[in-house]
């Protein structure tokens, strides 16, 4: 005995953890998977209430600001309820149990399965949305999940997924279709988690992302945000102000999708910064920015002090003007883009770099320049009346997604006036290295039989398919 405790490992120990949970999350979806489309959609339900309800959604947003110390109150109580409502939303519209789509015309069924058990690992911005959205997904395909939380955000997560637990079992649904690995969360429990589960879904640092890629388990991650937005010399300046206060702002911009820079043509510029001065912006100063670099960031590396927090919190610690301590967001002035200009990189904070360009060709270059430094794949949007810009960004950007007059956070992610399904997980595309270009959805999470029947041949003649080739090129 003693000898087999000296050659026990901590790998081993975190192992044996994770299978101990796997194998009562294995024992709750094998009782779930002949559930009725009524009960998966019950079930469902019951994850969305246990963070929904009014209560629940204020505690757990104060437990969240407490637990992690980014954020605040109010925006996170908008969030648990908002994202949640949505997700129910278009998880209640579709089948995910038994025949899901039938083609007659090419004679295929498809019957959808569970995946089984997925591991989920969530960031510590979101501690308490992002497993609801991630478990209401999971178990809407019949599947159970094991979340790895932040270590920041762990106790929030925790009290979340009791509550999740708690639901389920009120409904005498299995409470063990949602569990969270136990604390202290560690990068073993989770690397651990990853390769013991049938799918791992992640949230959060490209280290664990990578990290999922590499874990030797199907994964599904997602990439860095870094969101540039075109005010052109069409838009409606003050509805454009308006909708990027509201979205920067929200939950002191810790959502990948919150706008991290403003790329404004010439002709308009000044109006703009006016527009975005009336809606609760302040333009630093040249010296201000300069303060304001070299305190939001120490050493490279943002300030965890600094991200996240109120604007009263930054104007403080910026030494910025007394007509700032009213502001709600700030604005620095920037002109170049890379690791020597940090204002041109993700900023999680209340900090806003703007550009200002000649014109439309310039614009689309320099939105092309920052996505390239950070943020390829994600999403950029425009404000404008003219459709054939919108439609040059599309056509020209490597994005997933361009958002055209919104408050890019609440329309990214899905919202009720976006056809995108809301999630809290944006797919980047292989422009990040991710294996979705699309927003985490229900469909990620079942895998799909086809049942294949005869149906009348299909096979066009040799003139038909090679016709057009011969005709330009010869035989």
């Amino acid at each position: 005995m003693d000898n087999i405790m000296l050659d026990r490992t901590p790998a081993s120990a975190d192992q044996e953890a994770v299978a101990a949970l796997v194998a009562r999350a294995r024992a709750a979806q094998r009782a779930f998977a002949d559930a009725t489309q009524e009960r998966v959609d019950d079930a469902v339900a019951a994850l969305a209430w246990a963070i929904y309800e009014p209560g629940r959604a204020r505690a757990l947003a104060e437990l969240a600001v407490a637990d992690t110390g980014l954020g605040n109150v109010a925006d996170k109580i908008v969030k648990n309820q908002r994202k949640t409502f949505g997700t129910l939303r278009d998880l209640m519209r579709v089948r995910t149990v038994g025949v899901i789509e039938e083609d007659t015309a090419k004679g295929i069924v498809k019957i959808a399965k569970p995946l089984g058990v997925v591991g989920a690992v969530t960031p510590s911005t979101n501690p308490a949305a992002t497993p609801v959205n991630k478990a209401m997904m999971a178990v809407k395909g019949r599947n159970a999940i094991i979340i790895a939380p932040s270590p920041m955000g762990s106790a929030a997560t925790g009290r979340t997924v009791e509550l999740m637990r708690a639901e389920l079992a009120r409904i005498g649904a299995p409470e063990d279709l949602v569990q969270m690995i136990p604390t202290p969360i560690t990068k073993g429990l989770t690397q651990a988690l990853m390769e013991a589960v049938d799918l791992v879904v992640v949230t959060g640092s490209q280290d664990n992302v990578r990290r999922a890629y590499s874990s030797g388990t199907p994964a599904i991650g997602v990439g860095a945000g870094n969101v540039p937005v075109i005010v052109d010399e069409s838009a409606d300046l003050a509805e454009a102000a308006r909708k990027i206060c509201a979205s920067k702002t929200f939950d002191n911009s810790t959502s990948c999708s919150s706008e991290n820079a403003l790329v404004v043509l010439d002709s308009v510029y000044d109006a703009t910064i006016a527009a975005l001065e009336e809606a609760g912006a302040y333009l630093c100063t040249a010296e201000e920015r300069e303060r304001v670099q070299s305190r939001l960031w120490e050493n490279g590396k943002l300030n965890r002090k600094l991200i996240a927090k109120d604007a009263a919190i930054l104007a403080e610690a910026f030494e910025l003007a007394p007509k700032a301590r009213e502001a709600r967001f700030f604005l620095v002035e920037e002109t170049g883009v890379g690791k020597a200009h940090p204002f041109s990189g993700e900023k999680l904070s209340l900090v806003l770099a703007v550009y200002r360009v000649p014109d439309f060709d310039a614009a689309v270059d320099q939105v092309r320049r920052i996505l390239d430094h950070q943020g390829r794949g994600h999403s950029c949007g425009i404000h404008t009346r003219d459709e054939a810009h919108a439609k040059r960004l599309a056509d020209e950007l490597d994005v997933v997604r361009v958002l055209v007059n919104f408050a890019h956070t609440f329309g990214n992610g899905g919202g009720f006036d976006s056809g995108l399904n809301f999630t809290l997980s944006m797919g980047c595309g292989s422009w990040q290295k991710n294996s979705i270009s699309e927003n985490l959805s229900w469909k990620h999470f079942v895998n799909i039989t086809h049942l294949v029947r005869p149906i009348p041949e299909d096979k066009p003649s040799e003139e038909a398919l090679f016709g057009p080739f011969w005709s330009r090129h010869g035989r």
